[in-house]
């Protein structure tokens, strides 16, 4: 097991990550003392692994929430279902929640726990690659709205991250990949030898190889929580952790959060902020490739699906929370490694790399 630990003074937390930590009774064991438990997991975790979490918090006798799979249920609506049952079991606020599951359950057991009587703890116990290495960690939560994805929400940390690799293994093909898309980030926006090491390694994460998935999943949980204990409320620095996000969450609202995971979104997302750091002058034509080169060897892509026009994607953007006095701040690229949030773009060279990225058939 490796230990990262994400600085934020009193409210500072480790990250676990190793195999087997599922059935770790001394890591949760600190946390839980005298305290109710509550496991928040969905549909398709809770078989996999609801039973190891309960075996090892039984002592607690926890209450168990499963909800719906999917980012289209990640809503006030189905986030009401916790709160109901937390109400119902008379949780108080000493009650921990557990969130069991990928990004989505993450990000809406960790916005129940933030409102819940006005904050109760949470651990974070992330199952898919994707929130392995980004959003289980930095205490970003919340829900979509249909007019934005992650519009409403709140920052909130947990009071710790485990990450136990062996749940890669049930992980489908298509999750897997949507996760390195998260993972080729920090290469792009700070760690330009992660990069390096990504396009000599990624078969290898494909392939599952278990010693480059766990060098992978430390090196981007390092890199967020670095960023995180400098910039916990996204001030400044820790908006450049959104490259790609703006262009790939304008595709997930227009999808209505059905058609295509999130990391598949932030991929070519990523690929259009690439292009137009290139279009711009500031990076460079053969990084520009090497960049697209990655993103497509992950198998992932690097366009917005059909049905998309230009018009609907750019209206979209602008629902974005990093809009300030009416100016679209986006995270581009300087080079490999080193990302800029701006507004000091032309709009016609936006709407040219827009225009170059959808597809209505």
């Amino acid at each position: 097991m490796r230990t990262l630990r994400v600085e934020l003074g009193e409210r500072s937390y480790p990250i676990r990550i190793g195999s087997g930590l599922l059935s770790r009774a001394d890591l949760l064991a600190p946390h839980l003392e005298q305290r109710r438990v509550a496991i928040v997991t969905n549909e398709t975790v809770a078989p996999l692994y609801l039973a190891q979490v309960r075996s090892v918090a039984a002592a607690r006798q926890p209450l168990e929430v499963i909800l719906p799979d999917g980012e289209q249920y990640k809503t006030l609506e189905v986030v009401a279902r916790i709160f109901d049952a937390l109400l119902q079991a008379r949780c108080d606020r000493r009650t921990m929640i557990l969130a069991l599951g990928g990004g989505v359950i993450g990000d809406m057991a960790g916005f129940a726990a933030a409102c819940y009587q006005r904050g109760v703890p949470f651990i974070q116990i992330p199952t898919t690659l994707l929130a392995q290495v980004d959003s289980s960690v930095g205490g970003k939560t919340g829900v979509n709205h249909p007019l934005g994805k992650n519009m409403i929400g709140a920052f909130y940390q947990p009071q710790a991250v485990i990450i136990d690799t062996d749940t890669l293994r049930t992980l489908p093909d298509r999750e897997l990949k949507a996760g390195i898309a998260e993972v080729i980030k920090y290469g792009l926006i700070r760690d330009a030898e992660f990069f390096v090491w990504l396009e000599k390694n990624l078969p290898r994460l494909l392939a599952r190889d278990s010693e480059a998935l766990s060098y992978a999943i430390e090196h981007s949980c390092r890199n967020k929580a670095e960023v995180v204990a400098k910039d916990e409320r996204e001030s400044g620095l820790r908006a450049v952790l959104n490259f790609g996000h703006t262009f790939g969450h304008a595709i997930e609202t227009a999808t209505e959060y059905r058609s295509w995971l999130h990391g598949e979104a932030i991929a070519a997302g990523m690929a259009m902020a690439a292009d137009l750091s290139r279009r711009l002058g500031w990076l460079a034509e053969d990084e520009a490739s090497r960049i697209r080169s990655l993103i497509k060897m992950a198998q992932l892509p690097d366009r917005a699906p059909p049905g998309i026009d230009n018009e609907q994607l750019r209206t979209l953007m602008e629902m974005d929370k990093k809009v300030e006095s009416g100016r679209l701040r986006l995270v581009l690229l300087k080079r490999i490694g080193e990302a800029v949030v701006t507004a000091d773009y032309p709009s016609p060279v936006l709407d040219q790399t827009i225009a170059a990225h959808v597809r209505i058939q």
